[in-house]
């Protein structure tokens, strides 16, 4: 029977994950580092498409870094396609119903859904780059279509927010000659670390306490690899966030508790 099982795609800089979904259940699960050439990833993605398909799903819900439009991804910075309609290649290819969204926003999604729960409140997804999902009165919000790019407010020293995260990744590779998570940063004893870690706590803190400013929410969730360093990195974040909030109450700030929120998120495009 036609029904409640979709494909989800999680269209990463880093990975690239297809899943097969049934009744908001991960039921089986491909996961490959996301190829550098557009005919590569196109292959990936198909191949594993086709592996777990089958007569009784009812669509592909995709979650894409944006900016995209109407299925088409337009010039993500971590991703080789450019003007490259998704969409309508997997449509021709697999014959359903196709839905692609930012894949911060599936991450909104998938919260209002299965996580948080609450009415108003922003995603916000440190990963390749920094992504977005504003979630009001429990509906994304699209602007004229192109709303949540959270990486592009302009932050510190005329930079992006994005900018800002992939100088900080980029710094603690060149000082330390390769890359280092962050909760692994934050057990060195080393000025280095510290010295990055402080910075980075700063920028996090004027990025989020601004978004605080203008949207009041009910609470802010953080996903991303580095919520493995746990409450002490949640508190760091915090402290920062008060120097640039001027509401007169504390907004709530969380780690995101949804093990695949970009797959979920994915799988709740499909109507």
């Amino acid at each position: 029977m036609a029904g409640n099982k979709v494909i989800a795609v999680d269209l990463g800089g880093t990975n690239l994950r297809v899943s097969l979904v049934k009744g908001n259940k991960i039921i089986r699960y491909i996961k490959n580092n996301t190829p550098k050439t557009h005919d590569e990833l196109l292959k990936i993605l198909d191949d594993s498409i086709s592996i777990l398909i089958s007569k009784d799903v009812k669509g592909i819900g995709v979650g894409s870094p944006g900016p995209l439009e109407n299925g088409i991804i337009k010039n993500p910075p971590n991703l080789p396609f450019k003007n490259f309609n998704l969409k309508k290649h997997l449509q021709n290819k697999f014959k359903k119903k196709v839905y692609i969204e930012n894949d911060a926003y599936c991450v909104g999604l998938s919260e209002a859904k299965f996580g948080v729960k609450k009415k108003n409140f922003i995603v916000i997804t440190f990963g390749t780059g920094i992504g977005g999902g504003i979630i009001i009165n429990r509906k994304l919000y699209l602007g004229r279509n192109f709303a949540g790019e959270l990486g592009h407010i302009v932050v510190k020293d005329g930079k992006f927010f994005e900018s800002l995260w992939q100088d900080t990744r980029r710094n603690i590779k060149e000082t330390f000659g390769k890359e280092v998570f962050i909760a692994d940063l934050m057990k060195m004893a080393d000025k280095r670390a510290l010295d990055i870690l402080d910075e980075m706590y700063d920028y996090i803190g004027m990025g989020i306490g601004s978004l605080i400013n203008v949207f009041d929410p009910e609470i802010i969730v953080i996903n991303g690899g580095f919520k493995e360093a746990g409450e002490p990195l949640l508190n760091k974040i915090k402290e920062a966030i008060k120097k640039y909030s001027i509401l007169p109450h504390d907004t709530p700030i969380e780690f995101s508790k949804l093990e695949h929120p970009g797959t979920m998120g994915a799988s709740l495009l499909v109507k």
